[in-house]
């Protein structure tokens, strides 16, 4: 690895001043109520919100994860990724529902629809995927990319890996616990274009280095994935394909895709900070663009990475990527390999920042969620006469408790590294399920009641829970004997799985509702389609013009046009 130059570290502490500047001018913004701190003031314009989206999604996940994705399996996680034209549904489709219905969060919105019940377990389902999953495997991540970069094992006498992880946690909190959602908005504008100005460079000094574009299709092309002759290219695979089957993986990242992009806190929480419904839904149409780009800005350079490695090792060389202890290649540290391999000096330096702006915008994001779901959804309901200063206060000690609990997940998360974002999506295979379908139904079938939505997320939670144990369990007993259970809760394709879980969640909400009393239509105006008013409508109609539609249009276009040369 080659060491970091005079130049890198100016070009940090330039990122790092101007970072400082613009978290300084947040806190002098005092937050004076809660809607000011979780939601900016609901003053964001679509610059903000688009740039907010993009920039939250974007964490380490991709930076570590989709790399080594695209370097061990290659298109194969594209699925998950091309989809702009799910963040579209929830601009046109969605977004309305929610303004009219005046929610902090998504969970209030399940208790304006269906009942509180509905709501708790959606808020407990969101914290503890929260902290188990997203902002150990950010944090965890982060450390990995920061050893590899850096190229420091032990510092102090203590592994790098926890000074850098820690490090990012401690500076990440602190500006959301001053700064709010403010911050996480500015801070994103600050952040984006850094992170696709670093990516886009090594993309182009990758393929200089390989050879070009073609070079990379031609050895990928030649590299087959399964017995069914598709090759790492293919982005639709044989139905026989163990790990992406193409019928699974269309169906399963769909659902996936339409829990985190459409009912989800985390990704919601950005679009309802815009000042009007033309702000958010146009903010939407924006990110639906930047979200086109992650495939090529961090999948590609995996690919690249491994085309790299495969042509040295061919022609007798040494290995581009580093080995693993068995001997195998670490695709996982393909984005930080071509950082610290082929960056020149002060470029390095910027790249750097813009991994360092993912991982923080990425954890800010998830920190300012957590603690505003923990507030409005737990506390004030205990509490509803606490004062909005009061509030606020609270939001900043959940923020810190989050923290914690995210830090002390670490050690049980290092056995998961390998397998980063594969990992991720396992997990939000079987929380999406349930809440999709509740979330669904709730909005496009009047008949859909109470119990009915709240049996779809119990039973979502249960199947859920019980599948991931199997997976604990079955993983570390290898030799138990196969049975009906087995099958379906360990050896069937997690993407098939998905898509059957799916299913069963929508007969249960279907079932119970047609089993139980119909909601109220004064409860339900507004929130479900069929009982929108002239008004509603009249407003929603103001909200676009015909440039929204052509750049929808546009997004819908260009998704094609990917699938189709991948196909």
């Amino acid at each position: 690895m080659q060491t970091f130059d005079t130049l890198d570290w100016i070009v940090i502490g330039v990122f790092c001043l101007l970072l400082i500047g613009v978290i300084v001018y947040v806190v002098r913004q005092k937050s004076n109520d809660s809607a000011d701190y979780f939601l900016g003031g609901k003053d964001a314009g679509w610059i903000a919100i688009g740039t907010s989206i993009f920039a939250s999604n974007i964490g380490s996940e991709h930076l570590i994860g989709l790399a080594g994705a695209g370097a061990s399996s290659g298109m194969a996680m594209a699925h998950w990724e091309i989809q702009g034209w799910m963040i579209l549904i929830l601009g046109w489709v969605f977004v309305p529902f929610y303004s009219r219905s005046m929610v902090y969060t998504m969970p209030e919105f399940l208790e304006r629809r269906y009942n509180k019940q509905s709501r708790t377990i959606l808020s407990v389902i969101s914290l503890i995927s929260y902290v188990l999953t997203k902002v150990a495997v950010t944090v965890y991540a982060g450390g990995l990319v920061f050893q590899e970069v850096f190229g420091i094992e032990k510092l102090w006498g203590i592994d790098f890996f926890w000074i850098a992880a820690i490090g990012l946690v401690l500076i990440t909190a602190l500006y959301t616990i001053f700064g709010g959602m403010k911050s996480v908005l500015y801070t994103s504008i600050l952040q984006t274009p850094i992170l696709l100005l670093g990516s886009a460079i090594i993309v182009v000094l990758g393929l200089k280095e390989l050879g070009g574009w073609d070079q990379m299709i031609a050895i990928t092309s030649s590299v087959e994935v399964n017995d069914y002759g598709d090759s790492m290219v293919n982005l639709i695979r044989s139905n026989n394909d163990p790990d992406f089957p193409w019928l699974g993986a269309l169906i399963g990242s769909s659902i996936i895709g339409f829990w985190y992009w459409c009912t989800d806190q985390y990704i919601v929480q950005r679009v309802l900070s815009g000042k009007n419904l033309k702000e958010s839904r146009r903010g939407t149409i924006f990110g639906a663009y930047l979200k086109l780009l992650p495939v090529f800005l961090f999948l590609i350079p995996g690919m690249i990475a491994f085309s790299i490695h495969y042509q040295n090792i061919s022609a007798g060389g040494e290995g581009f990527l580093p080995f693993l202890d068995n001997g195998v290649a670490n695709a996982d540290a393909a984005f930080p390999t071509l950082v610290a391999k082929l960056l020149p000096a002060g470029v390095k330096g910027l790249v750097v920042c813009g991994i360092l702006a993912a991982l923080m915008s990425s954890l800010a994001s998830l920190f300012n969620s957590s603690a505003m779901l923990f507030t409005i959804d737990f506390y004030k309901r205990l509490k509803p006469e606490t004062p909005e200063k009061k509030l606020v206060q609270i939001g900043q000690m959940a923020t810190l408790v989050i923290v914690i609990l995210g830090i002390l997940w670490i050690p049980i998360m290092r056995s998961v590294g390998d397998v980063l974002y594969t990992y991720l999506q396992d997990v939000q295979s079987v929380l999406a399920p349930g809440i999709a379908a509740a979330f669904l139904l709730g909005i496009t079938w009047k008949r859909t009641s109470a119990k009915g939505g709240m049996w779809g997320l119990i039973s979502g939670l249960v199947i859920g829970l019980t599948r991931l144990g199997a997976k604990v369990y079955y993983s570390n007993f290898a030799e138990a004997s196969d049975s009906i259970f087995k099958y379906v809760f360990y050896d069937l394709n997690w993407l098939y799985f998905c898509g059957w879980m799916f299913l069963f969640c929508i007969l249960v909400v279907v079932g119970v509702s047609l089993a139980t009393e119909a909601p109220e239509a004064k409860k339900i105006k507004g929130l479900v389609f069929g009982t929108t008013t002239k008004e509603d409508h009249d407003e929603d109609r103001k909200s676009w013009n015909k440039w929204d539609v052509v750049h929808s249009v546009i997004i819908l276009g260009l998704t094609g046009a990917f699938y189709w040369y991948f196909w």
